[in-house]
C-alpha cells in the first residue's frame, strides 16, 4: 500500500475495504462451485447466480475506482486478469452445465479481452513461478473455447503463444512440470489435426466448417408425416477409448457427438468503446430474457470421461430422475469393449459382455479387485442389463465401441420407446490406423461428409465441391427422411424419436452411414455394418435401390465410383 495509513482518505480507505471484501467473497463462492454438484439444477443454478452477482459487482468496482485501487492498493493489471479470467471459467461451466453456447461466446469475449489488454504481460518480469502458472493455465482454459466455437485460426495462434510461454517458464524456473505442460501441446495440435479431410479455398487456405445444427441442413417435417411429441431433453456423453486423442478430458468423438446435439451459435455479440477495444460487463445467466427465445434450447449435457461404474450410475439416475414429461434421455458411449468369457446356456443382458468402466477409483474393501473368477460378470463394466432400469422413460442410445453388438440384445420390458444405435465392430485394415483420430462410425453422425470422402480415401476437397456435395446430401437426406416415415415395416420407435429435430439428424445420418459402408468393397465382414436396436426395415432404408443410387450419384461427383458395388447382387449381405 502506497503512503501512509493516516494519510489515506476516508473515501478511498472504503474504496480499498470494499473491493478487498468483494474479491474475498468472490474468491470463497468460486472456490465452493467444485464441491457442487453437476446434477441437481436448482442447487447449482441458486448458487451460480450469487457467484456471477459477486464477480459482476467486483468487475465494475474494480472498473470504476481502477486509479485508486491501484495508487492505494497496488492493484496490477494481473490481478485485473485473474478477475477477468474467473468471469470466463464461470461462463464456460455455465455452458457446461446449460449446453447454451451462448454463454461460450461470453467466455470468449472475457478471455480475447485478457489477451488483448496484456492483462498478463508484466507477470514474466516477476519472479514468481505461480503466477506465470496462472498464465499458463489462462492460455488451456481460452484454447478450450475457441476448439468449442471452431475458432481454429485463433487456437493456432494461441498454440504457438503458449508454446513460447512454456519454453521461457521451463528455462527461466527449471520446474517438474515442463513433460505436463509439453504434453499439454502435443494434446491440442493432434486435436486440431484430428479431421482426416481438410476443405481448400482458392488461396488453399483451409476452410472451418461447422458441423453444429443448422435450420438450412435440417430435413424439415413435410405435411402428413405422423411422428412423436418427444423431445431430447438430457444427453449422458462418455468417453472412454484407449489412445484416442483428447485434450481437458474431451476425447475427439465426445467433442464431436457434443456439436451434434448443439446448434449453431448465435454470432458473437460484443459492445465496442468508442476507442474500439472490448467494452466487458459480466451479463447474469440468472436473469431472465426479456423475450423467450423462438426455438428451445440445446439439450442438457454431461461430459463424462473414463467415469468409474459408480460415477456413471450416478449422473445417469439423476438425468432420469430430472428428466420431464415427454422427453428424452440420450447415452452415447464411446468405450473400449468389455468381452464375456465362457459359454453360457442361458445368455441373459449380463451375459455379452458391454464397454469399459474406469478401474482407477472403483475399489472393494479398500482394495482394487485385480481378478475374477470366470463365471463372475466383469464388474469394471456397463453391462446392458445395467440400462435397463432406465427404459422406464423414452431411451436414445449409441454405442462406439468393439462390442457394441452387446447392445442389440435389449428387451423391451416397459413399452417406452427405445432406440440403439451400434457401431460397427470390425474395420478394414486400412481404416483401423485412424481410429487414433477418432472413430469412423461418430464422424458418420457428426459429419457424414467428411467421414464419407475418409472412407474414400480422399484427404482435401475444394471448397467449391464441398457446398456442392453438402447441398446434394440436403437432398439425400430428405429422401431417407422421406424412407423412414413411409416405411410399413419400421419399428414405431424410430418414429418417435423422429420428431426431435437431434434425434431425427441422427437417425438419417445412421441410414447414410449404413448405406454407404454396405456398398463400400473394403466393408465385405458383415462386422463392419452398423446395427440397431430394434432393426431398420432394410429394403425400405439401408438397402434401398433408391439410396444406393444417392450413395453412387454422391461418389461421382468425387470420381470414386471405382470405390463402390454398383448392382445389387454384386455383395452378399
Amino acid at each position: 500500500m502506497t503512503g501512509a495509513e493516516d494519510d489515506i482518505p476516508l473515501g478511498e480507505s472504503k474504496t480499498v475495504t470494499d473491493f478487498c471484501y468483494l474479491l474475498d467473497k468472490s474468491k470463497q463462492l468460486f472456490n465452493g462451485l467444485r464441491d457442487l454438484p453437476q446434477y441437481r439444477h436448482k442447487q447449482w443454478q441458486s448458487y451460480f447466480g450469487r457467484t456471477f452477482d459477486v464477480y459482476t459487482k467486483l468487475w465494475k468496482f474494480q472498473q470504476q475506482h481502477r486509479q485508486v485501487l491501484e495508487y492505494r492498493h497496488g492493484l496490477k493489471r494481473w490481478q485485473i486478469g485473474e478477475v477477468a479470467s474467473k468471469i470466463g471459467q464461470l461462463y464456460y461451466h455455465y455452458y457446461l452445465r446449460t449446453s447454451e453456447t451462448s454463454y461460450l461466446n461470453e467466455a470468449f469475449s472475457f478471455y480475447s479481452a485478457i489477451r488483448q489488454r496484456s492483462y498478463y504481460y508484466q507477470v514474466n518480469k516477476e519472479d514468481r513461478p505461480e503466477l506465470v502458472v496462472k498464465k499458463l493455465r489462462y492460455y488451456a482454459r481460452y484454447i478450450v473455447v475457441c476448439l468449442l466455437l471452431n475458432k481454429m485460426d485463433q487456437v493456432k495462434v494461441l498454440v504457438k503463444e503458449l508454446s513460447e510461454e512454456i519454453e521461457d517458464y521451463t528455462q527461466r524456473f527449471n520446474t517438474e512440470d515442463q513433460l505436463e505442460w509439453n504434453l499439454v501441446l502435443q494434446e491440442v495440435a493432434a486435436f486440431v489435426e484430428a479431421d482426416p479431410v481438410v476443405v481448400l479455398n482458392n488461396e488453399n487456405t483451409v476452410v472451418i466448417i461447422s458441423n453444429r445444427l443448422q435450420e438450412w441442413g435440417m430435413p424439415p417435417l413435410e405435411q402428413g408425416m405422423v411422428v412423436g411429441q418427444l423431445t431430447l431433453a438430457d444427453a449422458l456423453i462418455i468417453g472412454n477409448c484407449n489412445n484416442q486423442v483428447k485434450f481437458s478430458e474431451l476425447t475427439i468423438d465426445m467433442f464431436r457427438i457434443l456439436q451434434a446435439l448443439e446448434r449453431e451459435p448465435v454470432n458473437l455479440a460484443t459492445t465496442t468503446s468508442k476507442h474500439g477495444t472490448l467494452a466487458l460487463t459480466p451479463c447474469l445467466p440468472s436473469q431472465e430474457p426479456s423475450e423467450k427465445p423462438a426455438k428451445r434450447e440445446n439439450p442438457h449435457k454431461y461430459l463424462l470421461y473414463k467415469p468409474t461404474f459408480s460415477q456413471l450410475f450416478t449422473f445417469l439416475s439423476a438425468s432420469f430422475k430430472e428428466l420431464p414429461v415427454n422427453s428424452v434421455l440420450l447415452i452415447y458411449l464411446s468405450a473400449t469393449g468389455v468381452f464375456p468369457t465362457g459359454c453360457l446356456d442361458y445368455e441373459g443382458p449380463y451375459d455379452f459382455g458391454g464397454v469399459l468402466t474406469n478401474t482407477n477409483r472403483d475399489v472393494v474393501n479398500g482394495e482394487t479387485v485385480q481378478k475374477r473368477n470366470h463365471a463372475q460378470k466383469e464388474m469394471h463394466c456397463l453391462h446392458p442389463g445395467d440400462l435397463f432400469p432406465f427404459t422406464r422413460k423414452p431411451l436414445f442410445v449409441i454405442v462406439d465401441s468393439s462390442n457394441s453388438t452387446a447392445y442389440k440384445n435389449f428387451t423391451n420390458l416397459f413399452g417406452q420407446p427405445l432406440v440403439c444405435l451400434l457401431s460397427p465392430t470390425v474395420y478394414p485394415k486400412s481404416m483401423q490406423d485412424q481410429s487414433q483420430r477418432g472413430s469412423l462410425f461418430t464422424l458418420f453422425l457428426y459429419c457424414p461428409l467428411l467421414a464419407f470422402l475418409s472412407v474414400c480415401g480422399l484427404r482435401s476437397l475444394r471448397q467449391g465441391l464441398w457446398e456442392k456435395a453438402e447441398e446434394f446430401l440436403c437432398k439425400v437426406f430428405r429422401d431417407i427422411g422421406q424412407m423412414i416415415t413411409r416405411s410399413r415395416a419400421i419399428d414405431q420407435a424410430f418414429l418417435q424419436f423422429y420428431g426431435d429435430e437431434f434425434l431425427r439428424l441422427l437417425l438419417i445420418r445412421f441410414v447414410f452411414c449404413s448405406a454407404t459402408l454396405r456398398m463400400h468393397r473394403l466393408f465385405q465382414d458383415s462386422r463392419s455394418f452398423p446395427e440397431s436396436y430394434p432393426q431398420l426395415p432394410k429394403q425400405d432404408t439401408v438397402e434401398s435401390s433408391f439410396l444406393r443410387k444417392h450413395v453412387l450419384e454422391l461418389a461421382a461427383m468425387f470420381d470414386v465410383q471405382r470405390l463402390f458395388w454398383d448392382g445389387a447382387l454384386d455383395v452378399n449381405y
